[in-house]
């Protein structure tokens, strides 16, 4: 009865392990197919046989030029800036132990349409690949300006995060529109970056991008077992060997890596980096190992399901993707404000 006894907790283990690889090999599947609808529809739809053919022979037919010119970087995007935000999102609510943390709440996206657009007035930037790198920059530099003020010397709380990032955009966004209003060819090049869209978007820009985006998601996945040891406390976090300070350093240049690349190639797009993590947590707990990993899964999945949903929402014209996303994820960034208030009660 003893061996028994002991042979329970060791069973639930491996039990719990098998559902989240499980769980994991589904999310895989779903993402493959996330990919292949993202290359089949569109304005012209094309077929699963079709594509797979043109895949492997760029012979030169209308399909073939659709698939390999248009849809096959489109989704190549997709991939990247999807992992970038899902994961970027995970590290920002581990970090400041705020389940409402989201690149776009806490001003990362505003930050890379201010560098932009002063970029654009002041600069004389015309073109994406030129103006991506201030965006870049600006999503950087607000990320660590929000972290910075919502920390004051201490370890960040929710609350102070909130505020901080309330503050900040406020600013960031009367210096954007007092640009906007005064400079009209400057809205008119700003306006096509805004949108936070997949189509459209130069392949160079893709490539100078994603080795950011790798480096990115790489950092954040080795983050995960000092994260949970984060998630019990400072004082707690110490006694394990971890150290905290280096942890936050660590994950704030991944966070500027995913969101600064993510955000300087497609646009802001907002709720995805809520979205994600919150998911991740309801299938598999709070070990950030595994949350890391769903995330990495989850983002691409999402953000590619919204961006064919845009596309088939209003043939033959279509939604950007940015549209969508904040369209579906306001409702559940309500529903989280409102689980949040109750809880506290």
């Amino acid at each position: 009865m003893t061996a028994a006894v002991r042979e329970a907790p060791a069973r639930k283990v491996a039990e719990r392990s098998t559902r989240r690889w499980t769980g994991l090999a589904v999310g895989v599947a779903l993402l493959g197919v996330a990919v292949a609808l993202s290359i089949a529809v569109g304005s012209r739809t094309i077929g699963l046989s079709t594509v797979w053919h043109v895949l492997w022979h760029d012979d030169g037919t209308p399909e073939s030029v659709i698939v390999h010119q248009l849809r096959l970087p489109r989704t190549v995007l997709g991939i990247g800036v999807g992992a970038a935000l899902g994961l970027a999102g995970t590290l920002m609510q581990a970090l400041t132990r705020n389940p409402l943390a989201e690149p776009g709440l806490l001003g990362v996206n505003l930050g890379a349409s201010t560098a932009v657009v002063l970029a654009i007035a002041f600069l004389g930037v015309a073109s994406p690949t030129g103006y991506v790198w201030f965006a870049f920059a600006g999503a950087g530099i607000t990320s660590v300006t929000v972290f910075a003020l919502g920390g004051s010397g201490r370890a960040p709380t929710p609350e102070r995060q909130v505020l901080a990032g309330v503050a900040f955009t406020s600013v960031l966004g009367a210096i954007v529109w007092g640009i906007l209003v005064s400079k009209r060819e400057v809205f008119d090049r700003y306006r096509h970056w805004d949108v936070g869209s997949l189509s459209d978007r130069e392949t160079a820009v893709v490539a100078q991008l994603m080795p950011f985006i790798v480096v990115g998601v790489l950092l954040a996945l080795a983050l995960g077992r000092q994260l949970n040891a984060l998630s019990l406390g400072d004082e707690s976090a110490t006694a394990m060997g971890a150290h905290p300070a280096r942890i936050r350093a660590l994950g704030m240049v991944a966070i500027t890596l995913l969101c600064g690349a993510a955000t300087a190639a497609s646009g802001p797009i907002w709720f995805l980096g809520l979205a994600v993590p919150y998911a991740a947590r309801l299938l598999v707990g709070s070990d950030h190992r595994w949350i890391l990993a769903y995330a990495l899964v989850l983002g691409p999945t999402m953000l590619l399901a919204a961006d064919v949903l845009g596309r088939v929402a209003v043939a033959p014209a279509e939604l950007p993707v940015g549209v969508v996303t904040a369209f579906l994820g306001a409702p559940l960034f309500i529903a989280l404000c409102r689980r949040r208030r109750l809880s506290a009660l």
